[in-house]
């Protein structure tokens, strides 16, 4: 006969084979899931090269260039019942070497992100607990201390706002998180730089699925927007305009 150590290792065996197995089936379900109708969308607002130190722990003056751009992106496609959160981000491509021509290296620099969770699922542990769990006298208190707090409210209500669906992302002259700086501390009047989206799925079992274009595997599939070539600017002289503006007023 077996002890009762035995039997607890035989079932805890059992349900560490029974859950890898089901983990394995919830990492192959994303296959079923088609991507083909993301779509993104980015274009530069505006653009500025200053000289500074662009962190506090900055040792050196360098110059650095700060962005304004639209992003425009469905990314719902992205979103199934094995999605945990969404990473979203903007990068800058940019050549690594401006005075070498012939050079092909190309450098990349992030100059926003976010992080899009999924819906809370209907049979989240928080969902069941509030329906299950939750004491008739407690809900009754909710209720009231509800009904107390309308009653305060006045009589003409305003439009409840319909509740975005994830992944949808509309931004207009948004401005960058991070700068764009080089290890030369040069940037301005840099050609051939462009704006591209790119994400990174986040499940609760599996693999993180990187968008197209990064390089990374595995990768979903959809529309990564690239924005037009566009140059840096010159750098701007602060302080020569403050003193051409001294000697006009003068």
């Amino acid at each position: 006969m077996h002890s009762t150590l035995n039997r607890a290792q035989a079932v805890f065996g059992f349900f560490t084979s029974v859950a890898l197995f089901v983990a394995g089936l919830a990492a192959l379900s994303v296959l079923l899931f088609p991507t083909d109708g993301v779509t993104s969308q980015v274009k530069l607002r505006d653009v500025k090269v200053t000289k500074g130190r662009p962190h506090y722990y900055s040792t050196r003056k360098e110059e650095y260039a700060q962005l304004r751009f639209d992003l425009d992106a469905d990314l719902t496609p992205l979103f199934n019942w094995n999605t945990k959160q969404l990473f979203v981000y903007v990068y800058a491509s940019y050549p690594s070497d401006p005075t070498n021509t012939s050079s092909a290296a190309v450098s990349h620099a992030v100059v926003w992100d976010t992080i899009i969770s999924a819906p809370e699922s209907a049979y989240s542990f928080d969902a069941l607990k509030e329906r299950f769990l939750t004491s008739p006298s407690t809900a009754k208190s909710k209720n009231k201390s509800k009904s107390k707090a309308g009653s305060k409210k006045p009589a003409t209500k305003a439009p409840a706002k319909a509740k975005a669906e994830p992944g949808i992302l509309r931004l207009r002259d948004q401005k960058a998180k991070y700068q764009i700086g080089d290890v030369s501390g040069k940037m301005a009047e840099r050609e051939n730089v462009t704006l591209a989206v790119g994400w990174n799925v986040q499940p609760w079992v599996g693999a993180l699925w990187w968008s197209p274009g990064s390089g990374s595997v595995p990768r979903t599939k959809g529309g990564v927007g690239v924005s037009d070539a566009f140059g840096l600017p010159a750098l701007r002289r602060v302080g020569a305009a403050q003193q051409q503006g001294k000697k006009t007023a003068v």
